[in-house]
């Protein structure tokens, strides 16, 4: 547009042209849409519009083309010294964000970015502004999250690390005569699990709870090989419980030499009736292997229970047991389906 910015040869306008095609800054590329839209005549109103910039920003780019020309539209912000977020700096930022305020002696237990803007500072000397911190969050990928709650295992590391290994290499060369299942137990509480869910601005759902809980419970075992999950229900959570889906275990693998079943240390696995159990002729078959004490990031049924309680009983709206306890076997029923399609495709 005459007067704002100085009218283009058309070599030069092909120049920007292909620049701005080939640039992948995005910023960047922006400038040069600016000024080619000046110059076809489209005013500032409109190219802030098509751009989706302020007005401001379409002056204050023309006015730097206009001195400078097509260097002026290049990010000048390279003249300001040594950048602060270097890889040194977010290093340390990192290593912040994974610890707790209170290892730099503060008193509050979670991070605020003012905070973590003052212990940087001090780390590294390095001062920036709290938005800036921002940015360097994302830089480092950090995120709000809810932290998991656990229970730190009792036994020494190279204990525990050795127990893992052993039931690693146990599954990594079982023969094809035994079959090996991960196990556990999952409670499923007709009051819904609150969690996360996409709201609308000024709206927040709410999850209308029965009142009187009730509660059913299953046990589970994950196939090692396939994936496949078979379960048992029970509205006590104790050992005939554990015991009927280890007689499932014996009906549902009837060719198999031995059934090790990897599960925890829960005391409901370690019953006198148990015992019993394992001493018959059929449950002679079953060999259980205990995981150290804590450790259920180990155990691959838990993916499993997770994934439940995201499909089902999370913020569900049930009005009795009977009709989750409907949802709860229709997802496991398609979880196993989904997984036989595949070994058939495959």
């Amino acid at each position: 547009m005459e007067g704002i910015v100085p009218k283009l040869s058309r070599r030069d306008k092909r120049c920007l042209l292909d620049q701005a095609r080939s640039c992948r800054e995005a910023k960047l590329k922006t400038r040069y849409l600016i000024v080619l839209n000046l110059d076809d005549g489209i005013g500032p109103t409109e190219t802030a519009r098509r751009l989706k910039v302020s007005r401001s920003t379409v002056y204050r780019v023309a006015a730097r083309f206009r001195e400078c020309g097509e260097a002026g539209l290049v990010d000048r912000r390279e003249e300001n010294g040594d950048r602060k977020l270097d890889a040194q700096t977010l290093a340390a930022l990192h290593e912040i964000v994974a610890s707790s305020p209170q290892d730099y002696r503060w008193r509050r237990p979670t991070w605020t970015r003012e905070l973590l803007v003052i212990t940087l500072s001090r780390k590294t000397g390095v001062k920036i502004h709290v938005s800036t911190m921002s940015k360097a969050l994302a830089m480092i990928g950090a995120r709000r999250g809810q932290p998991k709650p656990v229970v730190e295992c009792r036994w020494s590391e190279p204990a525990k690390n050795k127990r893992i290994r052993e039931l690693e290499q146990l599954e990594e060369s079982l023969p094809d005569d035994e079959v090996l299942v991960h196990e556990d137990e999952v409670d499923i509480h007709l009051n819904p699990k609150i969690g996360p869910d996409w709201m609308v601005r000024g709206q927040q759902k709410q999850v209308v709870t029965p009142g009187q809980n009730q509660k059913r419970y299953l046990a589970g075992a994950r196939d090692g090989r396939t994936g496949e999950l078979i379960w048992v229900e029970g509205e006590k959570k104790n050992s005939l419980l554990f015991i009927l889906l280890l007689w499932e275990l014996v009906q549902r693998y009837p060719n198999a030499k031995v059934i090790h079943v990897i599960l925890d240390n829960y005391c409901i696995h370690k019953t006198q009736q148990v015992a019993v159990t394992l001493a018959t002729n059929q449950g002679q078959r079953l060999r259980l292997h205990f995981l150290p004490p804590y450790c259920p990031d180990h155990n691959r049924i838990e993916r499993t229970w997770r994934d439940l309680h995201a499909a089902v009983t999370r913020n569900h709206t049930c009005p009795d047991m009977n009709s989750l306890m409907r949802n709860v076997r229709h997802h496991l029923m398609q979880h196993n389906k989904r997984i036989n399609q595949t070994r058939t495709a495959a």
